[in-house]
Parts: structure tokens; sequence; C-alpha cells
């Protein structure tokens, strides 16, 4: 069997690994679908996401869905054939924020595809893999394992969301327009969000954020070109994008998502909040210290919250793509086989071509 493994910067191997065994109480998988994330992105081409430093080979990749090959002894849950969407997160269940359920705080924490401990904890990127049988959800019906293979990155808006306060009837902007961007779009609307605006600084993102559902797009920069839209045609064209920055500074909204991981759209949520509202940060900000005027914070009132990976909204999600209550294939712009990684990889860094690029066996 082969895997992917990020040696350093800018250092990507398809390399030869050792087909594992599942044990008692686990599961061997083959890989569906598997999504780049940002974090993958900045450990290939930066050998690090913020300050996780790759210091060994590193298998990325902790959004996928995959196939159930073999079943260890006592496993129940899943049987041999069955579609799964995988959970990344390994909490320990011992610790107090695991038996306050809040098990996306664990302290031992063990997250697939990432260098924040050592030995690193490798992910899905491979032909074959083992799980934990409680990391493994089936799906049966006509899901697709792309599509499957975004329960991940759809929990994390959902969490995002579930952060926020009770959305029916609310106007909402979410800077941003990327994967998460958009799957908050669509995470809003099922929580019953009056209203979407959707910020970005690219005109591609804002067209995919129209089509799950956006309300209105908005080019956070202001006009490129002097033109009230994009060019007609093409799959960068945004029809009806507001390229006026100034409809972003008047407060107007009761709820703000921040997800882009830039200081200046928090600075952009917080002048555009209402009196009273609420900014959610679900982003990665910058590992640098940043300057922060607090003072718009105190006079407006505003609630400031974080939101980190997610929790039950994990299972939420699943049932989510399953029912198709949410269509996420307008987001999925590529796929790629292992052995095309690489490419892959440019692909997906490059948001001008591409939303989620996936890599499937």
């Amino acid at each position: 069997m082969l895997a992917c493994r990020i040696h350093a910067k800018e250092d990507l191997r398809i390399e030869p690994a050792t087909m594992p065994d599942a044990g008692p109480g686990e599961v061997l998988l083959r890989l569906g679908a598997g999504g780049i994330c940002g974090s993958d992105i900045h450990y290939y081409y930066e050998g690090r996401n913020g300050s996780f430093i790759v210091r060994e080979p590193l298998i990325p990749g902790h959004e996928a869905s995959a196939t159930v090959a073999a079943i260890g002894a006592g496993v129940t849950r899943v049987k041999v054939g069955d579609k799964v969407a995988v959970s990344p997160s390994h909490a320990c269940g011992r610790c107090d924020y695991c038996r306050e359920g809040r098990e996306h705080l664990c302290r031992n924490m063990r997250f697939l595809g990432s260098a924040s401990l050592y030995p690193h904890v490798q992910g899905m990127f491979q032909e074959y893999f083992v799980m934990g049988e409680r990391q493994c959800y089936p799906v049966a019906g006509d899901v697709t394992l792309g599509e499957l293979a975004f329960a991940e990155p759809l929990a994390v808006a959902l969490h995002g969301v579930n952060r926020g306060p009770a959305l029916l009837g609310k106007s909402v902007l979410i800077t941003g327009a990327g994967t998460i961007g958009c799957l908050t779009v669509l995470a809003a609307r099922l929580a019953g969000a009056r209203s979407i605006t959707v910020s970005d600084v690219l005109d591609r993102p804002l067209a995919q954020a129209r089509a799950v559902g956006a309300d209105r797009v908005i080019r956070a920069d202001g006009p490129p070109q002097g033109a009230n839209c994009a060019p007609s045609g093409g799959v960068g064209a945004v029809t009806g994008a507001d390229r006026d920055a100034d409809a972003l500074t008047a407060p107007q909204f009761d709820v703000c998502y921040e997800v882009s991981g830039s200081f200046a759209a928090l600075k952009t949520c917080v002048a555009a909040a209402k009196r009273g509202g609420v900014i959610v940060q679900v982003g990665t900000l910058p590992h640098e210290p940043l300057p922060f005027v607090v003072n718009e914070l105190m006079a407006k009132e505003l609630d400031l919250r974080g939101a980190f990976r997610w929790g039950i909204e994990f299972d939420w999600a699943v049932d989510y793509l399953a029912s198709k209550r949410v269509d996420v294939r307008p987001l999925l712009s590529g796929q790629f086989p292992l052995q095309d990684a690489v490419k892959a990889f440019a692909m997906a860094k490059d948001k001008t071509q591409s939303t989620k690029v996936q890599i499937i066996a």
C-alpha cells in the first residue's frame, strides 16, 4: 500500500507503507475520499501549521470517508463493505473536559494528521488505515464517499454556528468564502437565519457562497476594476456582487462569523456587528500577537466567542449529509488519486481555481 508523507517544507512523497491489521475493537479502512484542509496546505508549503512544526514524516489528512475492509474482534458498529465517515478526533474520555461533555477540548486529544504532538499523530492520506470503532460512522443510501468526506468541515461550521446565539430571524455576516465559510452558510440557513451576507477578496469563493445560498456577497477589498460585478461566464464570475467595501463598515448584523483567519476580517466583524451583537471566531488567526482595540467591544457590548473544532456536531453533520438536508456537491472542485497528491495540493492552494479538493485511493 501507499501513503502520502510530508517530510519537510515542499517535500511531499508517495511512499510504500506497511499494511496495518485491525486489532480488537478496531476497524481496517480503505480510503474513500480525503479533503485537503488549510492546515494540510500549511504543513506542505511551510513545514508547519501555526506553532505545530513537522519534526518527522507526517501523513496529513483529517477529513475523510472510507470503506470498511475488515473488522477486529468485538466490533459491532460497522461491517465489511460499509461506507463510513471517519472522525479524526480521539479524546481520552477521562479528563475534566471530556467528563463535562466537551471532548473537543480534551487535555489529551490525539487529532489525526497533526504535528501538535511528538511523535506526530498520522492522518488518513494513505490507502489503508486503522481506526477505533467509535470513530467510524456508517452511512447507508446513495450519499457518495466524496460527499461523506465533508462531515468534518461541516461539523466545524455547525459548531461555529452552535457557539453563537439562536439565529432564527437574525442577520448574519460571514467573513471568508472558502470551504468553512460556504459550509457556515449552510449551517446558518439550517439554524433559521433571516439573511446571510458573505465577504471575501476573491470572486470565485463569493460565487461559491452564492451557489450554496448566501443572500448577498461583498468584495471586501473594494472595486478592483470599477465594475459592479465580475465578468460574465466562467467559474470565477459572481453575479450581483457588491464591490463597495464600505457596506461592511455600518453596524447592521446580529451575528458575525469570522472564518478566514484574517485580522482585518475580525476588525470588519467588530465594525459590522450591531450593538449587543455576537462575533464568533472560527478561523485560525496568525500565531504572533495582534494589536486589538477592545473599546468597541466594550462600547457596543459585543460578545466575542471562540469556536474550536467540534463536538456532537460531527454526528449532526453525518446525519445532514446522509439525509440530503445539505448539498455540498457545488463545493467539490476536484478529486485526485493518491499518487497525484502534489498536483492535488497545488490545486487546493489556488483559491481562484478551487474550493475543496480531495484525494482518493
